[in-house]
């Protein structure tokens, strides 16, 4: 049986681990030809590719700084040549450099801003090109619950995870007449290594503000990412979906 992505180009940023990895794989299980953005390539890389072909899907690792304008355009160049266009983009590239503002570096502010931020934006303009052009595709930008609520000790990250959400809204009004969607995902506390360094005491701490009682994990993000994706949401763009046990609410 085909799945979701069956015949699908897809590109994800940042998708050597953690949520992009995890989006990387569902995506090639449903029958997409993935191309993951990132500065090395995944752990197990062989097994990935392996096991995406297994599935009917494939996975194919570009090596690119997300946040270099050439960089960016050379890679979206070449997989555009190579498959004929792009038909979905996860802008899941981020970093943390967290600090209370009055301790914070001015380098470490614009580092989470030029992974962020403004990678979504130079990967967005070179894909969005082609998507208006064959009037169709979903732009999917990873936020965070942080850029709706705000976090202490992370103003770079959250400012950085607001403005994708202010980004894809606009971005949304500017395709929306050329068939291109683009919508958000907002994902709370998930398990993967960004979290790994905080303490178990946190951990159950922060989990009192979970309805659901439990952290997430990369794979509940990523079954967000294939359903924005896919035509099963051929009617939403400029949304901003939540994946954080209904700690936003």
């Amino acid at each position: 049986m085909a799945g979701l992505l069956a015949n699908k180009t897809c590109v994800v940023t940042g998708g050597s681990r953690g949520i992009g990895r995890a989006v990387v794989e569902l995506f090639a299980r449903e029958g997409g030809y993935v191309y993951y953005l990132s500065r090395s390539p995944a752990e197990d890389a062989e097994a990935m590719i392996a096991a995406a072909a297994q599935a009917g899907g494939a996975i194919e690792h570009k090596v690119c700084d997300v946040g270099e304008e050439a960089e960016v355009d050379a890679a979206i160049e070449h997989i555009i040549k190579a498959r004929g266009g792009i038909d979905v983009l996860v802008n899941n590239a981020g970093i943390t450099r967290d600090g209370l503002v009055f301790r914070m570096s001015l380098e470490d502010w614009e580092a989470v801003m030029k992974t962020n931020l403004t990678s979504a934006f130079l990967v967005s303009r070179a894909t969005a090109r082609n998507m208006i052009k064959r009037r169709s595709g979903s732009i999917i930008n990873v936020s965070s619950v942080v850029g709706i609520m705000g976090n202490g000790g992370q103003t770079n990250y959250s400012a950085s995870k607001a403005g994708l959400i202010g980004f894809t809204k606009s971005l949304a009004r500017e395709v929306a007449s050329r068939g291109v969607r683009v919508n958000a995902l907002a994902p709370g506390f998930i398990d993967t290594s960004m979290t790994e360094k905080i303490s178990d005491e946190m951990k159950e701490k922060l989990k009192v503000g979970i309805p659901l009682g439990r952290t997430g994990g990369p794979e509940d993000v990523a079954s967000a990412a294939l359903f924005l994706a896919s035509d099963m949401a051929a009617y939403i763009t400029g949304e901003v979906l939540k994946i954080d046990g209904g700690m936003g609410m």
